[in-house]
This record gives structure tokens, sequence and C-alpha cells, in this order.
């Protein structure tokens, strides 16, 4: 080694286990001995993969997620394009292979394939269907999805609190509409006076927002069962025990749905720390979980949003839960939140535009000093598969800047073939747990037999039944039995009043989600 690479190197060192990240280079030449690493340690601190289309930060999000399982962490991945499916699959030597092997001296290096579990929201596309409960999303999140200003947000905060206070579950949109429907009823009106009001325009506003969403598929994602989030922190017990499961959700229809799903990766971020205990720094990390298309989630978001994001992004740490942002440019993120991302993998930026250049100043000014690069330049001369990184050392000090080169993923650089990816899905446990959708009595059912005078102890009401729209690919609902004493009991309201108040005050406060009823 050069003695400037080997001052870089020595910034890595690391006493215990860590994901190889590559090779330095330095004057143009690639350095094999001086390597690039980020101790497992440090990966609960969060961190940044940013870069141009094109430069190879999907790639690198595969390298960090193969060794992450074979250390026995869980990865959970957004794959927007279908090529992270590939990391089911071996991949197969080339020479280009072989060429990034002698340059980052990877001399272990061998196809490998790694335990895969697919999800699609609602089931619609290629995976396990995963869903949450209008309840469970929240008043912020959702807010946040239907695009509603301060007024109507407050507006329907107001409404779940009042579902929520009278015991309503709220599993999906035809339950929400059929409370809101209530609402602005002259007997339910009567009833929110007692909290405040919520003006029939505003309501209104609401509801047009809601069949929109609707419309574009979002019934499917609403509704039972809900996800688990623990069952992402999975260890495989297969054909490879040990290693980390690797849990990918389709995002093929991105373009269509930007907020729906954006905000759906926050929501579990979101449960995640409000279901898993404190457990302070680990030796690694329970999960890390990549949030593709960063900037999705803070276009157009409110401030009490962004104070949320942050807040979560700054406490789920202490849950062993790693959390990286990916996207095109550092400055889509917030800067309250990208003050926490302490691991930095910048793939090349372009400067096309005064724009670009301005964003390439921004991204070198939040970079440690370094003599070794200029770094405004080498930002933009990047191979592919390339990056400036600093992350944190197990001192938790800032590492020198590096360029560093990469090397190859084990896995398939490409799409998995579809019939594996159906035989892993249909291999897998919780395609048996979460497959079937579950439609039990919910707000819907019994607002309608308040209003109808049928529900139990309630005298007959005059208001008119709420209106309900059915979703695209809406199921008659199935008749209920009557319920068992045990059923009445943990569907009274007592009961569900001290499940809320033995949940996390502070995830409630965040994003005005309920906790899990289990």
């Amino acid at each position: 080694m050069s003695a400037t690479t080997q001052r870089i190197a020595h910034g890595y060192d690391s006493n215990g286990a860590a994901l190889q990240l590559g090779a330095v280079v330095h004057d143009g030449t690639v350095d094999p001995q001086a390597r690039v690493r980020i101790p497992l340690a440090m990966l609960n601190r969060h961190g940044l993969i940013a870069g141009a289309t094109g430069t190879g930060k999907t790639k690198t999000l595969q390298l960090m997620a193969e060794q992450l399982s074979a250390a026995g962490v869980a990865v959970f991945a957004p794959d927007i394009k279908g090529d992270l499916s590939g990391l089911v699959v071996a991949g197969e030597s080339n020479d280009k292979i072989a060429q990034r092997i002698s340059d980052t001296g990877d001399s272990t290096w061998m196809p490998t394939a790694y335990p895969t579990q697919f999800f699609a929201l609602g089931g619609v596309g290629t995976g396990t269907p995963l869903r949450a409960t209008v309840t469970s999303f929240g008043s912020i999140l959702l807010s946040k999805v239907l695009g509603l200003n301060d007024t109507q947000e407050s507006a329907l905060s107001l409404i779940f609190h009042w579902a929520d206070k009278n015991g309503l579950a709220l599993l999906d949109l035809a339950d929400l509409r059929a409370v809101i429907g209530y609402l602005t009823s002259d007997e339910g009106s009567k009833e929110l006076k007692q909290l405040g009001g919520v003006a029939k325009s505003t309501a209104g506003v609401i509801l047009r927002e809601i069949s929109e969403l609707a419309a574009q598929g979002a019934e499917d994602f609403f509704g039972e069962p809900e996800l688990d989030t623990a069952d992402l922190l999975r260890v495989s017990d297969g054909d490879c025990p040990g290693r980390g499961i690797i849990n990918l959700l389709e995002l093929a229809d991105l373009q269509n749905r930007p907020a729906l799903f954006s905000t759906f990766l926050m929501w579990l971020l979101a449960d995640l720390y409000e279901e898993l205990p404190e457990v302070g720094d680990l030796d690694k990390p329970k999960l890390v979980f990549f949030f593709d298309e960063a900037h999705l989630l803070f276009h157009d978001a409110s401030p009490a949003f962004l104070d949320a994001v942050s807040q979560t992004v700054r406490l789920v740490r202490s849950k062993a839960i790693g959390v990286f942002f990916v996207t095109q440019r550092p400055s889509d993120v917030p800067d309250d939140v990208l003050a926490q991302l302490g691991n930095r993998v910048q793939h090349a930026l372009r400067a096309y535009t005064p724009a670009d250049a301005d964003a390439l100043r921004k991204t070198v000014r939040t970079y440690p000093i370094t003599e070794d690069y200029e770094l405004e330049q080498a930002l933009t001369q990047l191979g592919t598969g390339e990056a400036v990184v600093t992350v944190l050392s197990e001192q938790g000090a800032p590492t020198p800047v590096a360029w560093c080169r990469m090397p190859a993923p084990r896995s398939l650089m490409a799409p998995a073939p579809a019939d594996v990816v159906q035989a892993a899905i249909n291999g897998s446990v919780l395609h048996a747990k979460y497959a079937q959708e579950i439609d039990r009595e919910s707000a819907y059912e019994r607002l309608s037999a308040k209003v109808h005078g049928t529900a139990e102890n309630d005298p007959p009401e005059t208001a008119a039944a709420p209106t309900r729209t059915p979703g695209r690919n809406e199921r008659a609902r199935e008749i209920k039995p009557e319920p068992s004493i045990v059923e009445q009991i943990v569907a009274s309201g007592a009961f569900k009043s001290f499940l809320r108040s033995a949940g996390s005050a502070i995830g409630r406060r965040m994003f005005g989600t309920a906790s899990r009823r289990r």
C-alpha cells in the first residue's frame, strides 16, 4: 500500500465484524489491500446511499444485503425494478466480475444465493400480500398519502380519535368512509361536538381524496391480516441456517401510487419502533431497513410529518434498527434527517445544470475535510460501482474520506426467473399466514347496525346508513356468527381502552398510530 492508501485504510480498521465495501482508489489506482469497511455495530447509526441514475446504487444495496444476511442480520428493502430479486439466485462469474475480484482483493468470491422473502402491497403483484389496517396506519401518515392540508389533517385526526374512543375498528377504507359519513349526519355530528366539530366541506374533501386513493388500488392494501413487523426480523433455519432473511417488497407500480408506497415504508419503520423493545447498542443490528426512492417520502410533506420522521429515525436506533435512505441527491433528504445519517456512500453526481452544480457543492460541504481528493471533481468522475465513502468507526468518529471501488455481488445481478420467485413465495411460511384476507366486524358493520336500529341495546335511529363505495377488488362480506363471551369482552370499549393505555404513547404521539392489538 502507498502511504496515502495505508493511512486511509487504517481509518477503517475494525476489531469486530464489518461489511466490506471495497478497496481504496487514489490517483486513479485501486489498492486491493486497502479495505473500506462499515462496522456492523455502527449500522444502527443509519446511512445514506446516493447517486445519479445508473451509478450503482442498487448494486451497492445488493452487496450490503448479501453481507448482512451472511452475518445473521435481517434486511428489508423495496424492489422497485425487480433487480433485487436476483438475491435468491446464485450469480455467475464472467470477465468483468473476475476483474472486479482482482481490483478489490475479494479472493473469497463465489456464486451464492440468499434466503429471500417476497412481498407485494395488498397482494397486487408478485409476493405474499402485505397489508395494514387504517387504524394502525394512523391519521398523520394517512393525511400524507391523501395530500391533506393542515386543517383537513386536524379534522382527520379528530375522526380517528372519535373512532378510537368509541371502540370502532378502522380496518379498511370502507370503515373510514362509514365513520366520516356517520359523523357528518345529524345524529353523529351531535356526538362529535363534544370533542369539536368537522365541517361538512372538509369531510367532503377527505372523502373525495379517499375515493381517489381507492381508485388507485388502495382497497387491496388496507385490511387484515395486518403484517406483524416482527416477521421481518427472521433468521433462516432451512438450507442456510443462521442467515438473515432478506425481505423484498415489490414496488413495480410505483409511478401510480408514490405517496402510498413511500408512506407505507414509513409506517413499517414507525411500527418497528413501537413494537420492539429497547436494547441499546448491540454488536450487530437486528434489521437493516433500506428506504429506496426516499425523495418520495419527503415531497410535499407537512412540518408535523417531517418532525415525526426525524424523531422516528433518531429513536429507532435504540431498537437495533439501522436505516439507509437511498436517493439520487443528499439534498432530497431534509437536513434534520440527513444530520442523523452517520454512514455515507455517495456514487457519482452529475452537474449538467446550475441546480445540479449547486447540489454538488452542497454535497461536498457535508463531508469531512480531506486533502486526499478534490471532492467536487471526484464526485463527477466516479465510475459505475465506485463511491466516495465516509462512515462511523467503532469509536463513533467519522472515518477518512475514501474513493472506494466496490466488489461484485455474489448473487445474480439481474431479475430472478419468475418460476424461481414463485417457488420461493409458495414455500414461505409467511405466505400461508398472510395470503388469505380476513374480513371481521368493524366500524362499517357496527355503524350500519346502529343507524338501522339493529345493534344490541341501541334504539332505532333516523339517520341514513353510511354510504359505502365498493373497492376495485372488493369481495362480499361474510355473515359473521354471534360472538362468544370472550370475543365480546375483547371487543368491548373497556378492554380496548386498556390495550391503548398499555401501548407506546410516544409512537402514537409521533404518527397518530394505534398500538397493535395482539
